[in-house]
């Protein structure tokens, strides 16, 4: 049996470019996609925090350490710059993979520069009272 796991996130990012009249895609700091290990051209799933848009496209890569995020193309209306944006990718692997599977998780501050990355996303309940 084959399962989806989650592959790699790029959390909380700024997006710095909105462009309608481009190819459809999203370009990515290229050291971004070398630490999170999303290829170019792989299918990517963008969850926008500030709207609640979700939708798929794919990456390209931008310069490295640019800090450029760019939602191009027809995404370009569901992402504008400033925008939060959470960038995942995900693999498909039988069981005994799975169970030694380990995602990586890329944390970046309001200029996309990487803070820290891990590999579990740990859980916060807030107080009932």
């Amino acid at each position: 049996m084959q399962v989806t796991l989650l592959k790699c996130k790029l959390h909380r990012v700024t997006t710095t470019h909105s462009e309608l009249d481009y190819e459809g895609s999203c370009a990515i700091d290229s050291h971004l996609l070398d630490t999170a290990g999303i290829r170019e051209y792989e299918q990517i799933q963008i969850y926008n925090v500030n709207n609640g848009q979700r939708f798929t496209t794919y990456a390209i890569r931008a310069e490295a350490h640019s800090g450029m995020i760019s939602v191009n193309g027809a995404a370009a209306h569901l992402a504008n710059p400033q925008d939060l944006l959470i960038i995942a990718a995900y693999a498909s692997m039988d069981e005994a993979e799975a169970d030694q599977f380990a995602p990586k998780l890329v944390y970046v501050d309001g200029e996309n520069k990487i803070t820290h990355t891990r590999n579990t996303i740990p859980v916060h309940i807030a107080n009932a009272s």
